[in-house]
Parts: structure tokens; C-alpha cells; sequence
């Protein structure tokens, strides 16, 4: 039986890239679906970049409670379907994903590209913006604790605030701050650096270990 030992840490919920790029933003991008034109039956990613069969939207609760229109959110998960060569110049790199991998990944900024083939849809990106492997397809929050995340990310269990005050006063969501405090369940393999030896992967400087 492994015992997974468990590390708190103090983190920033702020991200000044992402700050500032709000602060600074005047223009505002929007990425368009592309459609496969018929007859083509496939998409072969080049380089780094992966692709996803994107998840099912979820129109309704686990309780079977259909959601209206508004509420139906973009999946940003599924499947890989493919990989690239991993070409990237005069370097080929190894892919830490497989083909058959149920991940969740990020569409902040713009280094992707949705994609229609044959009324699925798809999305082509790169390794680097997938944020974990998920346990399993189909996967629900209960899952979460179980997932692995990628490159140098860290998944946190974050610490509950307090809810009341010491005189006893209850807070309202609006007022409570921001959990700053966490343990860490799980690392990625850290990030990729093609001048580190055998792994070519930076180490991390925070850890969860599995001990026998």
C-alpha cells in the first residue's frame, strides 16, 4: 500500500502576465472555428501541438436537470486523439502525452486553433497549454484529486477561509479573502528544457512523494 504524503505551502493567486495584459489590452481577439472541407477524414498535428477531440458540452445536472443555453459552458477537455512529430527547428522532442489520454487544457491566448471535421469538434494545441491528465474520460470534479498535471504545474488542495469572524459575524462571499494556503496533492514532471540530461525535464522545487 503507497502512502501519499502531503506538503503545505503558502501560494499567489494573483498572475501579473495575465494582469497586465488586462490592463494593457485595448484590442480584443476572438478565435473562429475552422471547418475541414469534406472529403478530408483526418488532421495530422506538426510539431509540438496535439490534437484533441474535444469533450461533449454537458446540457444537464448529474440529478438530470436541464441546463438552459446560458449555462451550457465550452467544454475545455477530451481526448487525444494525435501527436505531432515534436519537431521544433533542429530538435525533435519527446511527447509526455499518448494518444488515448483524457486531458484539460487552457485556451488563454491565442496558440490554438478549434477545428470542425466531420460535425466533431476539435482542437489543435500545443503540449505546453495542456494543464493535466484526467483519470479517466468523462471525468467529474470528484476526479480532480486523482489527475496529473503538466510541466511544471502544481495541484493544490486549497485551505478553507473563515466564514465568521472571531466576534461572530457571518461573512458574505464578497468579503472573504482570497485562500492563499494549500497543501500540494500532486506535481507535474516538471518543465521541459532540452539541456537537462536523460529527463530533459526541470526539476521541481516542491514535491508530493509516494513512499512504499
Amino acid at each position: 500500500m503507497q502512502a501519499l504524503h502531503l506538503k503545505r505551502v503558502a501560494f499567489s493567486s494573483s498572475c501579473p502576465a495575465r494582469q497586465r495584459a488586462v490592463s494593457r489590452g485595448k484590442i480584443s481577439v476572438r478565435a473562429e472555428t475552422s471547418t475541414i472541407p469534406e472529403g478530408f477524414t483526418q488532421v495530422t498535428p506538426k510539431g509540438t501541438r496535439v490534437l484533441v477531440k474535444v469533450a461533449a458540452e454537458e446540457t444537464q445536472t448529474r440529478g438530470g436537470i436541464l441546463l438552459p443555453a446560458s449555462a451550457i459552458k465550452k467544454p475545455t477537455s477530451g481526448e487525444v486523439v494525435s501527436l505531432g512529430d515534436g519537431r521544433t527547428g533542429e530538435e525533435t522532442r519527446e511527447f509526455y502525452l499518448k494518444e488515448g489520454d483524457t486531458v484539460l487544457y487552457s485556451k488563454f491566448g491565442f496558440m490554438y486553433l478549434d477545428l470542425k471535421l466531420n460535425t466533431e469538434d476539435y482542437i489543435l494545441i500545443r503540449e505546453d497549454d495542456v494543464i493535466a491528465i484526467m483519470p479517466r474520460s468523462n471525468a467529474q470534479g470528484d476526479d480532480i484529486p486523482e489527475m496529473k498535471p503538466l510541466g511544471d504545474r502544481v495541484l493544490i488542495l486549497v485551505e478553507e477561509v473563515a466564514d465568521v469572524t472571531m466576534g461572530g459575524v457571518i461573512l458574505p462571499e464578497s468579503a472573504k479573502e482570497r485562500p492563499l494556503i494549500g497543501t500540494v496533492v500532486r506535481t507535474g514532471p516538471g518543465k521541459y528544457d532540452k539541456d537537462v540530461e536523460g529527463s530533459k525535464r526541470k526539476a521541481m522545487t516542491v514535491s508530493a512523494s509516494l513512499q512504499g
